[in-house]
């Protein structure tokens, strides 16, 4: 799990220094690097994806501020977390590049951020490793942006996306973030 601790560590950095950092200054002041569960090597998983017509429509996924925002749903994956199966729903952007899996699960509003986490391809956690299979790993589930300050719209996991199973692994609530 060396990549992964790395990761964090940059995320951290990220937080605490860069402009572009979700914190505010107050929070700034007193941050302490983000919380995770330990990493979960039984939620780090290779599964098959059951990719759906590519002339599926569009959806609009509801926002955080009430804003909606466009997605396509891409493919299906189905796994099981502690001998309990579960599914998600893979979505991407209009021309299946950009690949986003939000989630609600068990921990949701309790051990991890209320309105859901996110894996995308732009970091470590998915993707498409062609020949009908992706990389799913939870480990590097992330709180949207609006987990730390309320001024930001973050697309809300659809119903199809909300595990009954809980997902012990990734980032977990942060605590000076707003009340959702």
């Amino acid at each position: 799990m060396d990549e992964l601790t790395h990761f964090r560590n940059e995320i951290d950095q990220f937080m605490e220094f860069h402009p572009q950092s979700p914190l505010d200054e107050t929070q700034r002041e007193n941050f302490d690097g983000l919380a995770y569960f330990e990493p979960n090597t039984a939620l780090d998983l290779i599964v098959p994806v059951e990719q759906f017509a590519s002339t599926e429509p569009m959806i609009e996924m509801e926002t955080s501020t009430g804003d909606v925002r466009p997605y396509r749903r891409w493919g299906r994956i189905t796994f099981e977390v502690n001998g309990e199966p579960a599914s998600l729903t893979i979505y991407s952007d209009i021309y299946g590049q950009e690949f986003f899996l939000p989630f609600r699960d068990a921990t949701s509003g309790k051990e991890t951020y209320g309105a859901g986490r996110y894996l995308d391809n732009h970091r470590p956690g998915l993707a498409d490793l062609g020949n009908g299979r992706f990389k799913i790993d939870f480990n590097y589930s992330y709180n949207p942006y609006c987990a730390y300050q309320s001024i930001y719209s973050c697309p809300l996991p659809p119903r199809e996306n909300w595990l009954t199973v809980p997902i012990r692994a990734g980032e977990k609530n942060f605590a000076q973030g707003p009340a959702h």
